[in-house]
């Protein structure tokens, strides 16, 4: 019976790595994978799937309208389907995932962040929490050795940013993972400098 999956993890976690290396595992055993990615993360080109130690692989760019359920239908000769950033699709994008799973028996793995910036939770990370079968975190730590769960978003000069858009693309550059009170304590300073 399959399930839909949801593996969330901080910004470094592997999420992509992981996504990448099952990706692999199922086609080594002779196994079709659809790999997806929404359309509007086009940081390593469109419809390319890259982690930062270096795998990549060629993916399906979802449109921000696309029906997943529809485009499936028409190629469902999948055996298994991977979404790479998936807290970027809409809430009807992971029901259209969900009703894979339920009707064609076609297990889905979602891989992406669980929060913004400011910890608040995407839209399609949000759905993935009320309707995944199967929900598990991929860990990764602060720079004091605590478990990282806030993506901070930093500036040019290394600041904590607490202002903007909930989607601004980018890597280390970026972002940075922390834990939750090294995140307050390095914006508790910012406002005293």
């Amino acid at each position: 019976m399959a399930k839909l999956y949801f593996k969330y993890g901080a910004m470094g976690s592997s999420k992509t790595a992981n996504a990448l290396i099952t990706k692999f595992n199922y086609e080594e055993r002779g196994m079709r994978v659809w790999l997806i990615k929404p359309a509007m993360d086009t940081r390593d080109g469109i419809g390319t799937v890259c982690s930062r130690i270096g795998l990549s692989a060629e993916a399906y760019a979802v449109p921000r309208e696309a029906d997943l359920y529809e485009t499936f239908r028409g190629q469902k000769d999948y055996h298994v389907i991977i979404t790479d950033e998936c807290q970027f699709f809409t809430a009807p994008q992971i029901d259209q995932l969900r009703r894979i799973v339920d009707e064609f028996d076609v297990p889905v793995l979602c891989f992406g962040l669980r929060t913004d910036f400011l910890t608040h939770l995407f839209e399609g990370s949000r759905r993935l929490f009320e309707v995944a079968d199967s929900i598990s975190e991929i860990k990764t730590i602060c720079s004091c050795g605590k478990k990282a769960i806030v993506n901070a978003r930093i500036d040019g000069d290394g600041r904590i940013v607490t202002e903007g858009g909930q989607i601004l693309l980018g890597g280390n550059d970026s972002y940075i993972a922390m834990c939750h009170s090294c995140w307050k304590a390095a914006i508790a300073k910012q406002k005293k400098e």
